[in-house]
């Protein structure tokens, strides 16, 4: 699969699933997206002690707070910057992702989690170097698509019949 044909498939599976399976698929995903191990390369620098403490009290809270909580702690990572311009990936990851689900949450578009999605694709490939006409061959790439396919598509599965 190409990478474009990649982005189509999740759009339509972002399109397609229930609200229910959207809430599910954006809360595991932020979770993925803002975990600690992505901000192993960050340097400390990159943010003033506000910005770190602000991105820790998101991360932390990630899974319970609420679109008002999350935005100013945003806020506060935003004014804490102090790269000029280059953040680390990792870094770049995590706040992206947070700034995706809390937009999820204040405006319920179904765009921000497909931009979610796309990150957690980008994130994988960061770490393999996926083939952009094959994107799908590593392991890796496929079962993170594999997550996000079983994620959006858990309500429209039909339920085992008793006794199976």
């Amino acid at each position: 699969m190409r990478y474009d044909e990649l982005e189509a498939a999740i759009l339509r599976l972002v399109v397609g699933a229930d609200e229910d399976d959207l809430r599910v698929f954006g809360l595991e995903t932020v979770t993925r997206l803002v975990r600690e191990e992505l901000l192993d390369t960050a340097s400390d620098d990159e943010l003033t002690e506000d910005g770190w403490a602000a991105l820790a009290t998101a991360r932390e809270n990630v899974r319970t707070a609420g679109a008002t909580e999350l935005r100013a702690q945003l806020v506060r990572i935003d004014e804490g910057i102090l790269a000029d311009g280059d953040l680390d990936q990792g870094l770049l990851t995590v706040i992206t992702a947070l700034e995706h689900w809390t937009t999820y949450l204040e405006e319920n578009q179904r765009g921000e989690l497909y931009e979610l999605a796309i990150r957690a694709i980008e994130e994988v490939d960061f770490q393999v170097s996926a083939d952009l006409d094959d994107v799908l061959a590593t392991p890796e790439m496929a079962a993170e698509y594999a997550r996000i396919e079983r994620l959006l598509t858990a309500g429209l599965r039909p339920p085992f019949p008793e006794g199976t």
